[in-house]
């Protein structure tokens, strides 16, 4: 992996190890990404107005949540992932494929949203314990925005 030297006041190990598990974020942030424009091109129904713009604006949002991971790792003086073929090496969550029904595409978001809930909150505890608040504070902003889309994707399913 290469290295850029820049002087954060961050133990070196600390912030490679950090960047490992901020990489897998990533390909999981890039597969999540992606399953959101296919079931936004692909879902069908009688929700498909509702749907298909709401998957639009996730992706979109999820598109800009790719860039400040990528960043996040560029200012911790590391390289970020940055091909398809590392994504699917490196990704943890299911890709989704030819879903065109509504609340499985739904269903689907969910169990992803669970899964980098449960990345994002290891990444955070291990920022906290060693005084990395950039990535704390971003891993903070995503878990808040994720458990409030889990709770309104849970009330739509309801």
């Amino acid at each position: 992996m290469e290295t850029l030297e820049i002087k954060i006041g961050l133990n070196e190990d600390y912030k490679m190890d950090v960047t490992n598990k901020l990489n897998v974020l990533l390909a999981d942030f890039q597969i999540h990404y992606m399953n959101l424009r296919g079931l936004h091109w692909n879902v069908k129904g009688r929700n498909f107005f509702l749907l298909h713009e709401k998957f639009e604006e996730l992706y979109n949002s999820t598109n800009d949540v790719v860039d400040e991971i990528a960043e996040r790792i560029l200012t911790l003086g590391l390289q970020p992932l940055h091909t398809f073929e590392d994504y699917l090496g490196n990704k943890t969550i299911a890709i989704v494929k030819n879903t065109s029904n509504g609340d499985d595409a739904v269903n689907s978001i969910l169990n992803n949203l669970n899964l980098l809930l449960v990345q994002e909150r290891e990444i955070m505890e291990m920022a906290s314990d060693n005084n990395d608040e950039g990535t704390a504070s971003l891993m903070s902003d995503l878990i808040s925005e994720q458990e409030k889309l889990t709770w309104m994707l849970t009330a739509y399913l309801s």
